[in-house]
Parts: structure tokens; sequence; C-alpha cells
């Protein structure tokens, strides 16, 4: 392949190392020329689709829960097989694989994981074999969104990076609403039909990739504002416009090694990793763990009377049954984890870097406040306090909006402030060593919030039993009629 001469390429690896200060906010339109808006959209376009899709089936396969297994059987444990296998994929793939990262091939294998997994719980009716197909679909889940994030790095400017990764934490955020609104229309058909005929989404995946994402090197002309001393006087190094020249290859993969070999030992990925421990990584784990918590612990146990149409009209006609009140729940929840996880592609600026620990400070004071009102109630019930019911039910509706905001805004913002970072100086002056840490350390905060979630459903069970005694013993008997 002939390297391009012309400055733009010089320019745009001089983008992808810059320096993004904590407080700087990117704006795509003053770096994209008018003519080629078309190009930020297909990118927008492209990296919501994955984020969608990557994460639907996972919420296909929660909303079908009861479906799934017997009714003898646990719903923790279908909770269990979804989460812990894409943990297994967040830890083994940045922190065990050396070398560069084939895309294609990772997307490809992704994408037939997937349906693999959904064909299996489809066409088997035995217990294990459907654990064994939500696990797969569930690893394959974990995998895909980590290759991701670590595909938003290759970008350049940081502008058409944080645009890619910003657009891919929205799609994320609305896989919530559809997984759930495919399931509630397509379980009509049964199991076998509704979760086969989702078998087919993961499609999606590749065909985006090749035929609507547009390629890194069409981006070269681009350029951020502002420069930084880090890349002033950067080496030119030609950027890849292939696959394999972009992707390179995973450790263990047979073919032509590059002349310039870059693999990042255990110590380089432990120097990497350490400053993002409190940083990034242990806000993100607990605004999971808090939001996990409220949402299989605390939420189920949330229930009020059913409203008479004669004193709360409105409500009266959402609310039907006691049943009606945790889909209510799950549904405010979802609506607003995806308008926040879309906050950045829609022109909200970022959170600075240093308010990063707030939404996990938020999500900790909803957590005991709505645990407080589950055990105890903040305004009076019983017999005559249908008013203070209303009021109780309107405050537990806004701080689960406010929960959603919390988890939303913590993803969204601690995965492009990562994309964001700038190189280390020891090592701004070898782009493919650089190109290696940007992904290693976008791809390696993410088992973060996976832990979290699996932390969560070990003590939500416990919270939900406590809470419902609880309950029972003030005369409150609603979480036992379900």
């Amino acid at each position: 392949m002939v390297a391009p001469t012309s400055s733009s390429a010089t320019v745009s690896e001089r983008s992808l190392l810059r320096n993004v200060s904590d407080d700087e906010t990117l704006d795509e339109t003053d770096s994209v020329p008018n003519g080629d808006r078309n190009l930020m959209l297909k990118l927008g376009i492209s990296f919501f689709l994955f984020g969608l899709i990557n994460n639907v089936l996972y919420v296909i396969i929660l909303s079908a829960a009861l479906d799934l297994v017997p009714p003898s059987t646990p719903k923790g444990i279908i909770a269990f097989c979804n989460i812990a296998p894409a943990l297994v994929a967040k830890v083994g793939w940045p922190y065990v694989l050396k070398g560069k990262i084939r895309y294609e091939k990772r997307l490809v294998g992704c994408c037939l994981l997937s349906a693999s997994g959904m064909l299996i719980v489809a066409f088997f009716d035995s217990l294990f074999m459907r654990l064994l197909g939500i696990s797969i679909a569930s690893f394959s889940s974990g995998l895909g969104e980590l290759t991701f994030l670590q595909l938003s790095t290759t970008y350049a400017p940081p502008s058409v990076a944080g645009h890619s990764v910003g657009y891919f934490a929205s799609g994320t955020g609305a896989a919530g609403l559809v997984g759930a609104f495919l399931w509630w229309e397509v379980r009509g058909l049964g199991v076998r039909i509704g979760v086969g005929l989702s078998s087919v989404m993961p499609l999606i995946i590749p065909l985006s990739y090749y035929f609507l994402l547009p390629r890194p090197e069409a981006f070269l002309g681009y350029e951020d504002n502002s420069t930084s001393g880090v890349t002033a006087n950067m080496p030119y190094t030609p950027l890849a416009t292939t696959d394999r020249e972009l992707a390179g290859e995973e450790e263990g993969s047979v073919g032509p090694r590059p002349k310039h070999t870059v693999s990042l030992s255990a110590s380089d990925k432990w120097h990497l990793v350490r400053p993002m421990l409190v940083r990034y990584m242990l806000p993100l784990f607990c605004v999971y763990m808090f939001e996990y918590t409220i949402n299989q612990g605390i939420a189920p146990t949330l229930l009020y009377p059913v409203p008479s149409p004669e004193q709360h009209s409105f409500l009266s006609k959402i609310i039907h049954s006691v049943r009606d009140y945790y889909p209510l729940w799950q549904l405010v929840y979802q609506t607003t984890v995806f308008l926040s996880r879309s906050s950045i592609s829609i022109g909200i600026p970022p959170l600075p870097a240093k308010l990063l620990p707030l939404p996990a400070i938020l999500q900790a004071v909803i957590l005991l406040t709505l645990a407080f009102e589950s055990a105890v109630g903040i305004f009076p019930s019983g017999p005559g306090a249908g008013d203070w019911e209303a009021w109780s039910v309107t405050v537990v509706f806004l701080l689960i909006s406010l929960e959603g905001i919390c988890g939303g805004s913590a993803y969204v913002n601690v995965f492009y402030r990562i994309n964001q970072e700038a190189p280390s100086p020891d090592t701004a002056h070898d782009i493919e060593r650089a190109r290696q840490e940007r992904e290693f350390k976008i791809g390696s905060v993410g088992f973060a919030d996976s832990s979290g979630i699996l932390f969560a459903s070990i003590l939500a069970v416990p919270t939900e039993v406590s809470l419902c005694r609880q309950q029972v013993s003030r005369g409150k008997l609603l979480c036992k009629g379900l």
C-alpha cells in the first residue's frame, strides 16, 4: 500500500493524539465541512446501530425471563447467565490477549455467537440448553460492547471519535426500550418463534460495518480547532486504510506480522489501568451496583393500592392492578437511561472529569431514599391515605427518573472521557503503541459496570426479601400478593 503524503494525514494523526482538557467541549460541526455532514451522519447511525443491536438481545432475554424457565426456577439465574459471561469477555479480551485487534473477525464472530445463542434458546426446551444459549449470547454482547468502544478510538480527530462513542452510548440506551417493546409484540407467538425471530437481528452489525460505516481514513481532512503541544512535533506515520492494517492481528493469529511489532505487556497494562481505577472504574462500578440493586431489589417492593378513577383519574389509566407498578418503574427507568445516554449525541456538553463521581453519589442517595420509602414510607399509608399514596407514587416516579439519568450519564461520560484522553508523553511519538494504549484503556473499563451488575444481583435477593418482610410487619401486604 502507498502511504498518503498529504498534510491532512499528518494533521489527522496529530489530532488523534492531541490533548483534550477536562472541561473542553468538542463540536463536530466545527471540524466537519458542510458538504460532508452526510459522512458524520453515517458514522453516527452506524455506531447507534452497533449499540442498539449489541444490547437489545440482553434486554429481550431479561424481558422473556418468565417465559424461558419453569415457574419453580429462580429468575435470578437468568440474570446471572445474562451478565457473568459478558463479564468474562470484558476481563479476558483486553487483559489477556495481546497485539492488534482484528475488528472484522471479532464482529463477524460476535454476530455468529449471538445468533447461535438465541437459536439455542428458541429450539431447545431443556433448562440447561436455554441457559447455555443465554450465556453464549451474553458473552457475545460483552465482547461486542468492548470491541465497538475500542473501534471508536480508531477515528480522528477527537471530535469524530467522540461523535462515534456518543452515538454508541445512545444506541445502548435505546436497546432497553426497543428490546422490551419487541418482546411485548412477539411474546404472543411463543418462545420458539419470538426468540427465533430475534436471532436475525445480529446480522445488522456486519451489514452496518461493511456497507454503512465510514472508514477512519475518510476523516483525514478533518481537524479540530485547537492543537496541542503534545503533538506539535510528532513524526509522520501513515494511517492504515485497510482492515488488516487498521485492525492488525491479535495474538495467536496466523499471517504476516508488521515490521514494527507492538504488544502491551501485563506490566504496561497495569501501568495504564492503575490511574483509571478511582477516576473511572470505581464511579462506574458504584453507579451500576446501586442502580441494579434498586431495579432488582427495591423497585419490586414499591407497590401501592390500585388508584380509583374518582380520586386519581390519570394514574388509574396507567395502573390497573398492583402488578402494573413494576413495569411502570422499568419503563420510566429505561426511558431516562436512553435520554441521558444520548446527551452527548444531542449536543449536551459532557460532565467535567472532576464531576464523574457525582452520579454515583446521587445514586447512593436515591437507593437509600427508595429503601426508606419501601420499608417505612415517606408519607402516611393505610386507610384514608389516598392522597398521600399519590404523593408517594409521584416521589418514586421522580427518583427513578433521576436514577436512570444518573446511570446513563455515568456510562456515556466515563467512556467519552476515556475516548478523549491524550496519550502519555512517553509514548506519543509511537503511533502504533499509542493506538493500542487507547484501545486497551477504553476496553479495560468495561468490566467495572458488569461487575457492579453482578454484585447487585447478589444483593438484590436479600434486599427484596428484607423490605417485603418489613412492609408486612407494618401491615402492608401487597408484596406478598404478587
